[in-house]
């Protein structure tokens, strides 16, 4: 059942766009797209940006005046894991990113935006299983050891952009749910974790805002740099996954962006988050930072991310760092290896505890996806992944010496046409 909820849908989806035999926005037989427009298409999630020689896996066809893009990822994934604290559990991660494009004068262009996740079906009980994740909740308590679904609604809005001149572009986007101005791209969307059906532990601490409501970002790019402001509201999604979840405007971001060439993209951000954590008071301030390098091969994309994000709980006045690597190389035809290296600070672990343990984790992933031609429209692959952990004396007790962690997983994704 959960195959046919994540294949089918991509399939019925592909079909929408079956008469596009074109990738990108100048092909024949596309509307010819403006700089505006060529503007909107290097987005990413929200107005982040990953390396513009990536070669993002989209489908675009034009409609009358409009241009339309389709998206689409999936994983089935069966989770074993070792430890007092280790789950086991079969479920589905999975995005779908349909947008229409159009120019708006000669100078400007809009996007009109929409992400959906069927993951409040697919991930039952609220969680899958992820050793050291903390982080919003379920059920009225803290999730511990789970990553929590994404939400039906992960973005909906518009972003306009209008070249001022040959140099720099004015942006500015609204989203009723979208991202901020706030850390790298977002990993559902990052080029180096494409091949990765699991969050980062370090997810919040560096880009969980990916799913904010009432989001309003302005940013002026030029040449090389790209500066954002954002406001937005800083809880996260509350439990009801189904429905898009309103607030004040009570949070701020500001991101600049670094682009000294289509291979490479570098951003800084700070922001404060206003009680983010339904059950944790205070609020958090955090900076991240982050270099993002991708360079397109015979074989596929090799990505590589290295990120850094550092949460301040005004709560506590306690400060927690993660360090991130990522990669996913390819190599002959059809086979990805991929590797994620994280160090994160853990204070969440044991909620309720006075006086528990602060830790730093540390979680080494490696992995191998095998692509299998079974669908015209869509890349299938099987693969499998296992992580290890470091981690404290003083917490081994609760998690065991050397816990495991062990994904096999199907993968599908939207086919982008032979260039």
């Amino acid at each position: 059942m959960k195959a046919q909820a994540m294949g089918l849908p991509l399939l019925l989806a592909c079909r929408l766009f079956a008469q596009s035999d074109m990738q990108g926005m100048n092909m024949p037989g596309m509307n010819m797209a403006s700089p505006a427009e060529d503007f909107l298409m290097g987005l990413s999630s929200g107005t982040s940006l990953n390396p513009a020689s990536w070669p993002m896996p989209m489908l675009s066809r034009p409609l009358g005046s409009w241009n339309m893009n389709l998206m689409a990822q999936g994983f089935i994934v069966d989770t074993q894991q070792t430890g007092p604290r280790g789950g086991d559990k079969l479920y589905s991660t999975n995005w779908m990113m349909l947008s229409a494009e159009h120019k708006a004068g000669s100078r400007g262009a809009f996007q009109f935006d929409a992400m959906l996740s069927l993951e409040p079906a697919t991930i039952s009980g609220e969680r899958y299983p992820l050793l050291f994740q903390t982080g919003e909740t379920a059920y009225g308590k803290p999730i511990v050891d789970g990553q929590h679904p994404h939400n039906l609604f992960m973005a909906l809005g518009v972003t306009y952009a209008y070249k001022l001149s040959d140099k720099s572009t004015l942006e500015l986007a609204f989203h009723p749910v979208g991202d901020p101005a706030l850390g790298p791209v977002a990993y559902p969307h990052r080029d180096s974790a494409m091949e990765l059906p699991e969050a980062p532990i370090s997810h919040h601490l560096q880009d969980s805002t990916h799913i904010s409501d009432d989001v309003l970002t302005a940013g002026i790019a030029y040449q090389k740099f790209k500066l954002e402001a954002s406001g937005f509201y800083g809880s996260e999604p509350g439990e009801n996954r189904w429905i898009i979840q309103q607030g004040p405007m009570n949070s701020w971001a500001t991101r600049l962006w670094y682009l000294p060439s289509k291979n490479w993209a570098a951003q800084i951000s700070t922001g404060r988050l206003t009680h983010p954590e339904a059950l944790e008071k205070g609020d958090q301030v955090r900076t991240t930072a982050s270099l993002s390098y991708s360079k397109p091969l015979t074989t596929g994309s090799w990505s590589s991310s290295l990120i850094w994000g550092r949460n301040h709980y005004t709560a506590t006045q306690q400060n927690g760092n993660s360090f991130l690597a990522e990669t996913v190389a390819p190599f002959r035809r059809l086979n990805f290896i991929t590797g994620r290296f994280e160090l994160v600070d853990k204070n969440e672990l044991f909620p309720g505890v006075t006086g528990a343990p602060n830790a730093r984790i540390g979680e080494y992933t490696g992995g191998y996806t095998r692509d299998i031609p079974l669908f015209k429209k869509l890349e299938t692959g099987l693969g499998a992944n296992v992580t290890f952990y470091t981690l404290p004396d003083n917490i081994k007790p609760e998690y065991g010496n050397h816990p495991l962690s062990a994904n096999v997983y199907i993968r599908f994704r939207v086919r982008p046409p032979a260039s």
